[in-house]
């Protein structure tokens, strides 16, 4: 973790939601499943397709406790946090299954658990298990995920380093006019509202333009000056970093002292709560991330995807829990990095996207020092919007994808109207990511890197059983996600 990021009175209250947790969870044994991830790479695709899975008895081969037929039945149960909004799974499967369009991206925590029933695979167990397992699926922003670093630095380091952050590659020109407000404010001077009004509204238009899908930047604290939410407008959030003096203290009253202030709001009123109410209470973690995306926009988009995993990993403590640690201040004990929309790539190249994001996740792990135990990489398609085909080019079998792309999607020139299917040739990944980043890092001039045609596809239109009811959502090794992240409390 980054340095202390609680108070003593903090891990108090953790430890006693934890006991109250494990107290509960000896009636009905749960497990706490986060699911985040980084700009737009498909969290609530993700969640429903995995409980439409297992509501519809989806082909899960690779999850082993449905495979062998352990499983004996799965429902949605009313979640235990009253206070938390539930996450609207029968709208977007709506929105996926009969309106084929992609539900709306996420925007603030919401939970959701599913439970199933199931015969545990030893005979021992059998004699002791209820044989009941509840999952409490708990979705949140990245955003906020990449805010907790933010509790270990004090208002100069953050202002230093994201400063220095915005005058690199294509930052530089998107911060320009935020900077120039930054450089002329007198810090010293009264504190005025409408200066430090102005002041936050730039560098949050900042941030926006990074988030862009033509940039598809990821490393973007504080979170939720892009998802305000009801707090939009408040003094908390009405702050942004200042071009600080090497040395010196802020004046009484002063914009310096009423930004480092509000910076300091920020942590307690945004970013503690959520650590102890969500983020410290969490079982097992999944990571989705869109490194397709990042691979289209470049080598800096690259660099950037890399740069918010190391801050994304650096808030983990992967590992086994003991008696001790699972009751005051348990660890999230396994921890899975996805790359999302694999169903773009013809299946030759599955392997190589999970290679690339593995290597990313690999070099993140190194740049923080720490153990790679409790975490999995792999490539997946929550929800499969395309089928493979090959078509013959020049006497040749060329692999391509066929879908229905979006409405106003253009493919070398055409536009479509959403309705029509059509085969593209997605490209192909590097079949050596480790000199791929070798260059990257050594900032080769005029680095182009592989081009993959990233099209957004419609999801899929399902076929109907006899009876008139829709298979289960297709997707590509949601199965083998389940199976890492809670396949072993089903044993």
């Amino acid at each position: 973790m980054p340095p202390r990021l609680t108070s003593f009175a903090d891990d108090a209250r953790i430890a006693l939601d934890n006991l109250a947790d494990r107290a509960s969870g000896l009636v009905n044994p749960t497990v706490r499943l986060g699911v985040t991830g980084l700009s737009r790479s498909g969290k609530t695709v993700f969640i429903s397709s995995l409980v439409h899975n297992l509501l519809h008895g989806g082909r899960l081969p690779l999850f082993e406790p449905v495979q062998s037929g352990r499983v004996s039945a799965v429902r949605l149960e009313p979640q235990p946090d009253d206070a938390v909004p539930r996450f609207q799974y029968e709208n977007h499967i709506r929105a996926l299954v009969k309106d084929r369009i992609w539900p709306d991206s996420t925007r603030a925590i919401s939970e959701l658990r599913i439970t199933l029933d199931y015969q545990s695979a030893s005979g021992w167990n059998r004699l002791f298990s209820p044989g009941r397992l509840s999952i409490d699926i708990v979705d949140y922003p990245g955003e906020w995920l990449l805010d907790l670093p933010l509790l270990g630095k004090d208002y100069r380091t953050f202002s230093e380093e994201t400063i220095a952050l915005a005058k690199t590659g294509v930052r530089s020109e998107l911060s320009r006019g935020w900077l120039a407000l930054t450089h002329a404010a007198d810090i010293q001077a009264g504190a005025d509202e409408m200066i430090a009004r102005g002041l936050a509204t730039a560098f949050a238009d900042y941030l926006k333009a990074c988030k862009a899908d033509e940039r598809s930047l990821s490393t973007l604290p504080p979170g939720r000056l892009l998802l305000p939410g009801d707090l939009d407008g408040s003094p908390a959030l009405t702050f942004a970093p200042l071009a600080l003096p090497a040395d010196g203290r802020p004046g009484r009253n002063s914009l310096w002292t009423m930004m480092e202030r509000r910076y300091e709001a920020y942590k307690s009123v945004v970013v503690k709560p959520f650590f102890r109410e969500h983020f410290a209470r969490l079982d097992r973690q999944i990571v989705l991330v869109d490194a397709l995306q990042a691979m289209n926009r470049g080598p800096e988009a690259v660099q950037d995807l890399e740069r918010a995993l190391t801050d994304v990993l650096a808030c983990f403590r992967p590992g086994t829990n003991s008696l001790l640690s699972s009751l005051l201040g348990r660890r999230i004990d396994r921890v899975l990095v996805a790359a999302t929309k694999a169903d773009h790539l013809h299946h030759e190249s599955h392997d190589r996207l999970d290679a690339l994001t593995r290597r990313l996740v690999d070099r993140a792990i190194d740049r923080i020092g720490m153990a790679g135990a409790g975490i999995d990489v792999m490539a997946l398609a929550s929800v499969r919007a395309t089928r493979e085909a090959s078509v013959k080019r020049d006497g040749h079998d060329l692999p391509v994808i066929v879908g229905t792309p979006m409405e106003g999607e253009t493919i070398a020139g055409e536009r479509f109207d959403g309705q029509r299917k059509t085969a593209i040739f997605p490209g192909d990944l590097p079949a050596d990511p480790e000199s791929l980043f070798d260059r990257i890092a050594a900032g080769e001039s005029g680095l182009r890197l592989p081009d993959v045609n990233v099209v957004r596809f419609r999801p899929p239109q399902l076929e109907e059983t006899g009876g008139g009811i829709k298979l289960s959502v297709p997707h590509i090794r949601l199965d083998r996600a389940m199976q890492f992240l809670f396949g072993d409390r089903l044993a």
